[in-house]
């Protein structure tokens, strides 16, 4: 089957009513948590991972999209209205975003920032649409020895990209590592780090992981921060939403740009959104007729790194669904959800489960429309959520965190253990240690020690198979790259 019908068979699931309803919440949830500042995607993702337990896997994964791309819009509106980007990506959007609204055009400023994403989403999902069987098709080749060195590149990459420390990034992966090995070793049969307690057998289930470092972690960490920071001051939408034919003129070509920054570049292992936004941002000062408004309110500097944000967001799918890499904490969220369902990223995905993957693309394309339809005419209604009690939020968050966990597995342990894993997310937060590898590190330890002993079986032992293979080679030679060049970057800038 070609990539198009696959396409539109997943277009005849995802138009489905139950299915597109689901579509439609995540869509909704997503735009409402990126308005609010601080909760992002991957903390409500975290909170929403006990769902899996009752929701198929095809409607909670349309859902979690919906929530991802929806969240890179709403957190547009939050940037503009009270210069308070609730992401790192979103940064260059509150520097003239909000000047715009400080001068009385938050209308403009809303609009080509929701019709930028919608332009640069939609590029972004065809990309995907169109590159991710050819990945696929590459990767097919692996054998143990290659999925182990993608293991490898998989955790060093995460650990880079994730944390302003290598250092930092990699000490919390190790630790996500040593949490992946406790339970029964299944090559033995024997307990691994499990203290007695019978319900460690099974190891630690990611889900609890999950939500208490993202969820009950995050919301401590924000409470804390709360009681040190003020809510800055909500600009009024004024006038109208519309934009001018200048406003055009001057943004089309930045929405262009601005997507073609951000798929590559977010479907690389280190990639990200952040630094396709700021490429973005200063290209379009670069090439502005005007660049003395940059810094008082362009126009091309909403546009460009908006768009930027939203492709980034697509590519950041194609190395999640194709060889298993997540490029982003929501990424290594939907990593472990998909853990969660038993079912294993990577090259096999497509064709184990085609139906989910291609719904799930298809609903990309379907959400981008939910999302430029909500996104202007509830402006209104975004603004007034901006004034909820952040108190309320944290209370709510650890209260549905426990609820959630409890009622999945009706564990008092595992609700013991949530707590355990918010303070540890909480202290990591506190000292800026990114806490995504640590999820990581949990999920793929287990597998990459399953595909390094398969590889040595085969090898009789031979540890070199690992680098005497040219494709398991490379992916090492990457993985030392990646390791390698922040210090050595370091070393030449103080030369």
């Amino acid at each position: 089957m070609s990539s198009f019908d696959a396409l539109m068979a997943g277009f005849g699931n995802a138009l489905q009513p139950g299915t597109l309803m689901w579509g439609f919440v995540g869509c909704f949830v997503g735009t409402l948590i990126g308005v609010l500042p601080g909760i992002g995607p991957a903390l409500t993702i975290a909170l929403l991972l006990p769902l899996t337990y009752h929701v198929p896997a095809t409607s909670m994964f349309v859902m979690f999209a919906g929530i991802y791309y929806g969240a890179a819009y709403g957190g547009s509106t939050t940037s503009i209205l009270i210069k308070t980007p609730g992401e790192a990506a979103s940064m260059m959007t509150a520097l003239e975003g909000n000047k715009m609204a400080r001068s009385g055009r938050a209308g403009q400023a809303l609009a080509t920032a929701a019709i930028g994403s919608f332009v640069a989403g939609t590029i972004g999902t065809l990309a995907l649409t169109f590159f991710a069987p050819m990945v696929v098709e590459a990767a097919l080749a692996f054998g143990p020895a290659e999925y182990f060195s993608l293991m490898v590149l998989s955790l060093v990459a995460v650990s880079a990209a994730l944390g302003n420390s290598v250092l930092r990034g990699l000490l919390a992966l190790a630790v996500g590592m040593l949490f992946g090995l406790v339970g029964i070793d299944l090559q033995t049969g024997q307990p691994r780090f499990t203290f007695g307690q019978a319900s460690l057998l099974d190891g630690i289930e990611v889900t609890v992981a999950a939500v208490g470092i993202f969820a009950v972690g995050e919301a401590l960490y924000l409470a804390w921060q709360g009681r040190e920071s003020k809510a800055g001051e909500v600009m009024q939408v004024s006038g109208s939403l519309w934009m001018s034919k200048k406003d055009w003129g001057r943004s089309w070509k930045a929405w262009l740009r601005g997507a073609f920054y951000g798929f590559p570049i977010g479907a690389m292992p280190a990639g990200g959104a952040e630094l396709p936004t700021l490429l973005s941002y200063y290209t379009e000062k670069k090439l502005s007729k005007h660049p003395e408004e940059f810094g008082h309110g362009a126009i091309e500097g909403v546009a460009g790194p908006e768009a930027a944000n939203n492709a980034a967001a697509a590519g950041v799918l194609m190395p999640l669904l194709t060889l298993g890499i997540p490029t982003s904490a929501t990424a290594a969220i939907m990593l472990s959800a998909f853990e969660g369902y038993g079912i294993q990223t990577g090259p096999q995905l497509f064709s184990s489960q085609g139906s989910l993957v291609w719904t799930l693309i298809a609903s990309l394309y379907i959400g981008n429309i939910i999302l430029l339809v909500l996104n202007l005419p509830l402006v209104g209604l975004w603004v007034k959520l901006l004034k909820i009690p952040p108190p309320w939020l944290y209370a709510g968050i650890i209260v549905i965190s426990t609820a959630g966990v409890y009622g999945a597995g009706n564990s008092v342990f595992n609700v013991g253990l949530l707590f355990v894993f918010g303070l540890i997310g909480y202290a990591m937060r506190r000292f800026d240690f990114p806490a995504a590898p640590l999820i990581v590190g949990l999920i793929l330890a287990p597998m990459a020690e399953q595909s390094m002993r398969q590889a040595l079986t085969i090898s009789m032992g031979d540890w070199s198979t690992f680098v005497t293979r040219p494709l398991s080679a490379s992916l090492l030679g990457v993985a030392a790259v990646l390791v390698a060049t922040p210090p050595i970057y370091r070393l030449l800038k103080r030369a």
